[in-house]
């Protein structure tokens, strides 16, 4: 598998893992690296001007100082359910060929790109292929992001478990939005995601007091430059 690019996946929905893959971005951009975006699929797309906007490949496209372009977003669906419905209602065909058009692309014209999934692995894209399929067809690593609350155990270590029986290259996990405070589940959960997932945990993120996601990705990068197991991460996804 390609040691260039990561797939960042997270265990569910809403887990963040945009706000991750842009700070990924954001840090790599910062650091020198020629980094390419995408986010494949993306279902509850905005229209602005007659054209329909991935919210989360825009954040993206300015986290790694890139042009939002057709390549970065190759499905724009309007309807905020699973791609695949949303797709099938908007007369919408997922063709993975365009997408592995759109990312040797940007392989070609950057140094490591990072793509974004919808959802989790088993969410589904078109037919019977789901995010997983995906992440096979192009050959490339994968990033687990999960949260910190309770029930993320059991999400995660299934995401790796499924994962890597389907002979997913899988780098590791992160687990986002850690609060300063941790609650007796989210205390002991990284620790133990780290001890079962049969991954190494590549890092904890704070949560940050943004709520805006682009000052959010700022601060959050603010973080990861002070964090000495950031080099870790960034070697075990491919970065030297």
């Amino acid at each position: 598998m390609s040691s260039r690019a990561i797939f960042v996946t997270g265990t569910d929905t809403g887990v963040g893992k945009t706000v991750v893959s842009a700070a990924l971005a954001r840090l790599l951009r910062g650091r020198g690296v020629n980094v390419g975006v995408m986010k494949p699929v993306t279902s509850g797309c905005v229209e602005r001007r007659g054209a329909l906007i991935s919210e989360d490949a825009e954040l993206l496209a300015w986290a790694a100082n890139v042009p939002l372009d057709n390549d970065c977003a190759p499905y724009c669906l309007r309807t905020p359910i699973a791609p695949s419905v949303a797709a099938s209602r908007e007369g919408i065909r997922i063709d993975f060929g365009r997408i592995q058009k759109a990312y040797d692309r940007l392989a070609k014209c950057h140094d490591f790109v990072i793509i974004e999934g919808a959802g989790g692995l088993m969410v589904p894209l078109s037919g019977g292929l789901m995010v997983a399929d995906l992440v096979l067809a192009l050959k490339v690593p994968l990033l687990i992001v999960a949260r910190p609350s309770l029930g993320t155990i059991n999400h995660t270590v299934l995401s790796c478990y499924a994962a890597r029986q389907l002979g997913i290259d899988v780098r590791g996990t992160i687990v986002n939005s850690y609060p300063e405070h941790p609650d007796m589940a989210e205390e002991y959960a990284p620790h133990m995601i780290d001890s079962l997932a049969g991954v190494p945990l590549l890092g904890v993120f704070p949560q940050v007091a943004e709520s805006d996601p682009r000052p959010m990705v700022e601060a959050l990068v603010g973080r990861l430059e002070a964090d000495a197991t950031t080099k870790i991460l960034l070697r075990e996804i491919g970065i030297a």
